[in-house]
């Protein structure tokens, strides 16, 4: 499976930095592969160097930076080295000590800059060198101890000997990295590479049948370097895998463990530029995940819209589900799980904010309703991210058909309809208010006093909630004390909310008086951004006994704010009533339950104060061109009549002669219907 000559789309140029001790050849290095032969008089610090892209097969070109060995350039040395795509670090083969001041100074130097380049270590004036040497006794302790050298190599600028296949190996080292693929310490390849081979293994079995048989190796050799395999080449690959691996092939064809041995193979044999030109033919960045142009989403979203699941994603998942529940038992255990996933560089789930976002079973499994809510979630929060993880799991990668945008809310409250089937509602309220209780109960977890610990950031539960006849997901967040004062300097923070849930202390009139204010402060940033929500209070801990007089104050601030009343609630009994079908009620009706404040009141009749005046001004402005049509007959019946009337002869009953101009007036007002 030979590597085809490539141009690389994702690197203009590479940039390599040339460092080491004094008289090591670092410029003479340079000179020479520029000039193609061996330089004497070539200069201290040479200007930068350009190597051209037709230079090596992968068509990119090189820049070579020389630098001082000077103390009085260690800053302007440490800058460069900050902007290098790769380090080659020199040392004299001729110097023994300049080989020993690799591991005392210059590797730990590169590491105390926090370089993270790969470093090819070069050891020039080969031809310089009197003795025998074994140069593996040397570098394989040095490269055991300093994973970040890539690869050693001696050369000679003076017999023009290796000097191209440095700077080959240091443009390798940046197109083809060996770290992310090869562990060179076990000499096996690294988990997140075999999970992306095992997903490209996945898609090239098309009937599915475990093995790769002859027909599926020309197709994948023919897809990644535009080349058919001989079968004289297909018998010889199959060979190599079953002398060194016999369950690597079987009657079909290659099996999973055979395709990543043949890759192992591949990069023991410095071939690694082969298992690159794979991964990246089937979308995979240098991070080993799907490269952004695999992920593009063509939706423009505004703030307050959302990126919902497809009925036909939905479907797709559901398929997933059923394929990986491999003891029918409707449930996803951790070892499923992670079967599920092994094709993505990592379970997108293990970390916050969706490692304990569903409700789980007592052994930590999902069941569908939970393993649809974190797709529910990731595609809410992370629509790329969720789609990269559809492909890794097999999807088409179509967003169209993966994912649908939602209408604006503020386009549905004047529409007063909403057609979300994914809520996301901001949980707000004092210290020891009972949020956090609140997002457990939503998860089905037994309230417990000795798990609580206040919030310091934010958290998310996730369920599915029935209303009425309709099942709707609903994500709860709890927005943390540490966090109001962050949200509220965002003008956009709000945009996203479909609703507000204020949950306090129903024993502390304290606690109301701190969910009240952080009401107000939310309803009067939704009045001036025009991101207004529809809110509710919740009465958390109504176990420790209703206190009257919280009870009233709570009931007149909602009745003033135009909201409904309190709704109760005891997670430690387990009495939640209804509320989270109530919250969903709340988030599906968004032009009802918006808190108004006195501010916004006063707003509010102003703006309806001039919205009166303009309807008067549109309609005195429209009375004045339509009485310039009917001025002239007007005027001139006007002079009919007055002749008339100063004679004191009356006019004729039932003529139009002779009708007074006040008559005329109000009768033409009449036909305008003023």
């Amino acid at each position: 499976m030979p590597a085809a000559r490539t141009v690389h789309a994702t690197r203009s140029s590479v940039r390599v930095v040339v460092v080491g001790d004094r008289g090591t050849g670092k410029s003479s290095l340079i000179a020479a592969a520029a000039a193609e032969t061996y330089r004497g008089d070539v200069p201290p610090v040479l200007p930068p160097t350009r190597l051209p892209a037709d230079y090596f097969p992968d068509n990119v070109p090189i820049v070579i930076i020389d630098t001082s060995s000077g103390l009085e350039n260690r800053g302007r040395v440490a800058e460069e080295l900050k902007r290098a795509d790769a380090v080659v670090l020199t040392y004299a083969c001729d110097q023994p000590t300049t080989l020993n001041r690799l591991s005392s100074f210059w590797l730990h130097e590169l590491r105390r800059l926090e370089i993270r380049a790969p470093v090819v270590v070069v050891g020039c004036k080969l031809d310089k060198r009197s003795e025998e040497y074994n140069l593996s006794v040397e570098m394989v302790p040095l490269m055991h101890q300093f994973q970040e050298i890539e690869t050693c190599i001696e050369c000679s600028a003076a017999a023009m000997q290796q000097i191209p296949e440095v700077f080959y190996f240091a443009q390798k080292a940046v197109l083809h990295p060996t770290a992310p693929l090869f562990d060179q310490e076990t000499q096996a390849l690294k988990p997140k590479c075999m999970r992306a081979l095992k997903r490209i293994f996945i898609l090239c079995d098309r009937d599915m049948d475990g093995a790769l048989d002859d027909g599926e190796l020309n197709d994948f050799q023919i897809k990644c370097f535009n080349a058919a395999l001989q079968p004289a080449e297909i018998v010889g690959v199959k060979r190599v895998v079953q002398e060194k691996l016999p369950e690597g092939v079987n009657d079909i064809g290659l099996t999973l463990s055979g395709f990543l041995f043949l890759h192992a193979l591949f990069i023991e044999k410095s071939r690694i530029e082969t298992t690159w030109a794979v991964l990246r033919k089937f979308g995979y960045d240098d991070d080993l995940k799907l490269r952004d142009d695999y992920l593009s989403i063509p939706f423009k979203k505004a703030p307050d819209q959302s990126v919902e699941l497809t009925g036909e994603a939905v479907e797709f998942l559901k398929g997933i589900f059923s394929t990986f529940d491999d003891d029918k038992d409707g449930v996803l255990h951790n070892s499923e799980l992670e079967d599920l996933f092994s094709t993505a560089p990592e379970s997108p789930w293990n970390e916050a904010p969706f490692k304990d976002a569903v409700e789980r079973t007592p052994l930590q499994g999902l069941s569908i309703s939970g393993f649809l809510c974190e797709w529910a979630l990731m595609t809410l929060l992370d629509p790329a991210k969720s789609l990269a993880n559809l492909i890794y799991l097999g999807h088409s990668g179509n967003a169209t058909s993966a994912f649908q945008l939602t209408k604006r809310r503020s386009i549905s409250r004047k529409k007063q309809q909403v057609e979300r089937n994914v809520f996301q509602c901001f949980v707000f309220g004092p210290k020891n208010a009972g949020k956090s209780a609140l997002l457990a109960s939503l998860l089905g977890r037994p309230f417990s006093e000795e798990d609580y610990s206040s919030t310091i950031s934010e958290q998310l539960a996730v369920n599915i909630v029935k209303n009425g006849g309709n099942k709707k997901t609903l994500i709860l967040r709890e927005i943390s004390n540490h966090d109001i004062k962050k949200l509220l300097s965002d003008k956009e923070s709000l945009a996203s909310c479909d609703a507000g849930v204020f949950v306090y202390d129903s024993s502390s009139e304290q606690s109301l008086n701190g969910a009240i204010e952080l009401l107000s402060d939310v309803a009067r940033q939704g009045e001036e951004t025009g991101y207004e929500m529809p809110c509710m209070l919740v009465a958390a801990k109504s176990d420790l006994g209703l206190n009257t007089v919280t009870n009233k104050i709570a009931e007149k601030v909602c009745s003033d704010m135009k909201i409904d009343p309190p709704i109760y609630v005891s997670a430690k009994e387990r009495d939640v009533h209804d509320v989270f079908s109530r919250i969903v009620d709340v988030a599906e009706h968004p032009h009802l339950r918006i808190p108004e404040t006195a501010i916004g009141r006063s707003k509010k009749k102003y703006r309806q104060f001039v919205h009166n005046d303009l309807v008067c001004l549109s309609v005195v402005t429209l009375l004045s061109k339509k009485l310039q049509l009917e001025l002239p007959l007007l005027l001139s019946r006007w002079q009919l009549t007055e002749p008339m009337l100063q004679e004191g002869t009356p006019p004729a009953r039932g003529s139009a002669q002779g009708v007074p101009f006040h008559f005329c007036l109000l009768t033409t007002m009449s036909r305008l219907r003023v």
